[in-house]
């Protein structure tokens, strides 16, 4: 989608994702990032400080709950500010994994500085994971 000045208006929803995260997703982000961190990787270290399980890092939660604005617009281009505060844990249990749904609205249209603020909300088992999930777009 092209997102213009005259296509969008605050309230609009953006077509809501979900996100799989299971444990080999984890040890790919590991190695991408360089994060090795074991409350990522080892349930027993992560149990020792208190954890259900290992649990999705953080920057992969915000990078999947982002998409959800990179998805929509088709191209990242436009995209201008992204922002989130973690607010809890994505628990990656094995067999089977998470499931991070998001969903997005438009919050803000600024039309002078043709930019929308699009609000994001993340969750897991029914909470929310990130808080203060947004983004800016620049429009056309």
């Amino acid at each position: 989608m092209t997102a213009d000045l005259t296509s969008v208006a605050v309230g609009d929803e953006l077509p809501p994702l979900t996100v799989h995260l299971d444990r080999g997703r984890l040890v790919r982000y590991a190695g991408a990032s360089g994060d090795f961190n074991p409350i990522h990787w080892n349930p027993r270290v992560a149990a020792d400080v208190g954890l259900p399980d290992v649990i999705a890092h953080g920057m992969l939660t915000m990078a999947v709950a982002g998409r959800i604005v990179t998805d929509w617009l088709g191209d990242p281009g436009p995209l201008a500010e992204y922002g989130v505060r973690f607010t809890r844990p994505v628990v990656v249990a094995d067999p089977d994994g998470a499931e991070v749904g998001i969903t997005a609205k438009i919050g803000a249209i600024d039309e002078q500085a043709r930019t929308a603020r699009i609000d994001i909300t993340a969750t897991f088992a029914g909470k929310t994971v990130l808080g203060k999930s947004r983004a800016v777009i620049r429009l056309p």
